[in-house]
């Protein structure tokens, strides 16, 4: 009895052993076969940890633009502003008819929030078709003068250009020259170069004729200039100056900024050209030197509006408009910028004093009166 007392006893507690050995944890480096429980997702509302991003937390900032300007120099612009905002500029290029028409067609759809062209006339007819919106900034109103803005603020002057009598250094002097209406005269009979009538630049030249004068007198400096011309019109204003050099006349009607660009190209042929001609601001006893102007428009849908207007202050800002003009050696809108020193050296013009709205009210009758007068 007492060895059968023992064994059992010892049975037992053998048995605890084994029994307390199976139930204890795994050592830290040791494994376990028995599967470990599911870890529920804690309640974010709960959770310390920041929440999951949102699907547009992190993207990247843009803005988009529909832009019939094709310059190099805007490239470098919107570059710049990228660099110092982390906003990306992506461009849409066209003819600004083209651009316009997509605005309206894509409405609330349009991915466009700025829409950027040449010519006074062409910006009214984007607000006239309303596919812009007010812009509203008190920066962009410091910027620029109320004489470069829309007098409802839907389009901003970003430069401007002239168009004036440039002429041979060599056969011309420039107190031979005074006004657009002397070129009309008999005096310059098969000395005159232009481009053709088709050209936006010649349209609003006699639109703006046609606002300070008259349809009469309009018609006929164009039939004069028509019967002047050294030859039939043709290319573009780079080609009215290299004409000149190659002595097919010795005057031209011309845009400023193409004297600007000629100098400073990489064409030694094109240098040359620019340096032999003079630039010759008319009308400075009358009416002013015709004057026209590249701007910008907030888009009537825009989906980036903040960033779009904070692309047009940087534009019309000093540092923006000094690299503007450098660059298209176009007048700048702001005063404080830094002109490139061949503006300097033309020093200040008079004007034409009209609204630029007026250059796209009567661009269908100068095209009318070109035409009649044979201008081709």
């Amino acid at each position: 009895m007492r060895k059968q007392t023992l064994f059992s006893t010892m049975l037992l507690i053998i048995l605890s052993l084994i029994v307390a050995a199976c139930g204890s944890s795994p050592s830290t480096g040791g494994t376990s076969s028995t599967p470990q429980p599911k870890v529920e997702s804690a309640d974010p509302a709960k959770s310390s940890q920041a929440p999951a991003a949102s699907p547009t937390a992190g993207k990247d900032q843009a803005v988009n633009i529909f832009t019939a300007r094709h310059y190099e120099v805007d490239s470098v612009l919107f570059n710049a502003f990228t660099k110092q905002t982390g906003i990306k500029v992506n461009e849409i290029k066209g003819t600004a008819e083209e651009l316009v028409e997509r605005l309206k067609r894509e409405g609330t759809s349009s991915e466009a929030d700025l829409f950027i062209t040449v010519d006074g006339g062409v910006l009214n007819y984007a607000k006239q078709n309303g596919v812009l919106q007010v812009i509203q900034s008190p920066a962009i109103d410091k910027n620029v003068p109320k004489q470069w803005r829309d007098k409802d603020n839907n389009w901003i002057g970003i430069a401007t250009r002239a168009r004036v009598i440039v002429y041979a250094k060599d056969r011309i002097k420039p107190e031979q020259l005074s006004t657009y209406e002397d070129l009309a005269t008999d005096k310059w009979k098969g000395k005159v170069l232009a481009r053709s009538s088709t050209s936006l630049y010649n349209q609003s030249l006699v639109a703006s004729f046609v606002e300070l004068d008259g349809e009469a007198k309009a018609e006929a400096w164009a039939k004069g200039i028509a019967a002047n011309l050294a030859r039939k019109p043709e290319g573009g204003d780079r080609d009215q100056a290299k004409a000149i050099a190659a002595k097919v006349g010795d005057v031209a009607i011309m845009n400023t900024y193409y004297v600007g660009q000629m100098l400073a190209s990489k064409d030694a042929e094109e240098v040359k050209v620019a340096q032999n001609i003079g630039v010759f601001f008319p009308n400075q006893s009358t009416t002013g030197t015709h004057l026209n102007i590249s701007g910008v428009g907030l888009t009537k849908n825009a989906k980036n509006k903040d960033n779009a207007i904070k692309l047009i202050e940087y534009m019309t800002s000093k540092e923006g408009q000094t690299l503007l003009t450098q660059g298209s050696f176009e007048f700048p809108v702001n005063e404080a910028a830094d002109k490139p020193e061949l503006l300097k050296t033309w020093g200040t013009f008079k004007s034409q004093q009209i609204d630029f709205a007026k250059l796209g009210d009567h661009n269908k009758k100068a095209t009318e009166l070109l035409n009649k007068a044979g201008w081709k």
